[in-house]
């Protein structure tokens, strides 16, 4: 344990980020499994909702600096494919 205040502060500072990232990121995982499971069911109209709403939480993810903005563009162009192969198969 630090004995300097301003490292006491970071310290604390830091276990509230940690803690903040952990749960945005676990949002992030859980709303791109989402999308994936609604592009299993084979129905176009909630997949592309999920896909939209997993989008939007990656492009907030990248600003953040939680994801790598290569790694989000990755997961985002998967999530479409996709999408894309649902919806001429359907």
């Amino acid at each position: 344990m630090p004995n300097i205040k301003s490292a006491v502060k970071r310290v604390k500072t830091s276990d509230k980020r940690r803690a903040l990232n952990a749960s945005q990121k676990s949002a992030l995982r859980t709303a791109v499994k989402a999308a994936d499971a609604a592009l299993v069911s084979n129905e176009v109209d909630t997949a592309k909702a999920a896909i939209q709403a997993a989008s939007k939480k990656l492009d907030k993810a990248v600003t953040k600096g939680l994801v790598h903005k290569n790694a989000a563009a990755r997961k985002k162009s998967r999530l479409a494919k996709k999408l894309n192969a649902l919806s001429a198969q359907a």
